[in-house]
């Protein structure tokens, strides 16, 4: 008897995607390269999703509706709430960790924006995302962090609009990481609304 095949799960699926797109370009990803990084088999794939384009659509959509709770929990996990903010510029900068990674990266980003249903969990991603940084503003005013006179929805649009033209900057510099590139570039966008600037250090 042929063993029975192994069952995953959704998520299971979408994390061994990620790793096959950490690893491969748009061109070189296909459906047989996530059906090996996840266990399975192509044939399984394609009778859960249909094509690896579909695939991509129900991973954008996953990422997309589990942005506010990746934000949520960086908060969970620091006392602080500019703390919470760094780390999520820590974790941004791993889209480039090296230069090779950014441009597979940005090739990704390309079909995004190009794609209308992708573009669509694109666009919730970001919104989510800006509200994110915006809630931890605005526990970083409440827990006297950073100047009541700061408007969290203005600050978090900088904030947003600062990391990702940081991390471009950092392709063409170069000169260090990305991750400390970045985090550079965000002490100067809050430097004039931070009151207590040792303290969020300590973490």
């Amino acid at each position: 008897m042929s063993p029975r095949p192994r069952k995953v799960s959704d998520e299971e699926v979408f994390a061994a995607a990620q790793r096959a797109m950490s690893r491969l370009g748009p061109a070189d990803l296909t459906l047989s390269a996530i059906a090996a990084e996840a266990g399975v088999t192509a044939g399984a794939l394609v009778q859960r999703f249909g094509s690896k384009r579909e695939l991509q659509v129900a991973l954008s959509a996953a990422a997309a509706g589990s942005t506010r709770g990746f934000i949520d929990a960086l908060q969970k996990q620091h006392r602080s709430p500019l703390a919470a903010l760094r780390a999520y510029s820590a974790c941004l900068a791993g889209l480039a960790s090296s230069p090779a990674a950014l441009s597979r990266n940005l090739a990704y980003l390309q079909i995004d924006l190009t794609d209308p249903d992708l573009r669509k969990h694109l666009l919730t991603q970001a919104r989510a995302t800006r509200a994110g940084l915006r809630r931890l503003i605005a526990a970083a005013i409440e827990a006297g962090e950073v100047s009541r006179k700061a408007d969290p929805a203005r600050l978090a649009r900088v904030v947003d609009t600062t990391l990702g033209g940081s991390m471009m900057s950092w392709a063409c510099y170069r000169e260090g990481t990305a991750a400390r590139w970045m985090r550079k570039d965000l002490d100067a966008v809050l430097a004039p609304y931070v009151t207590k600037p040792r303290e969020s250090r300590r973490e």
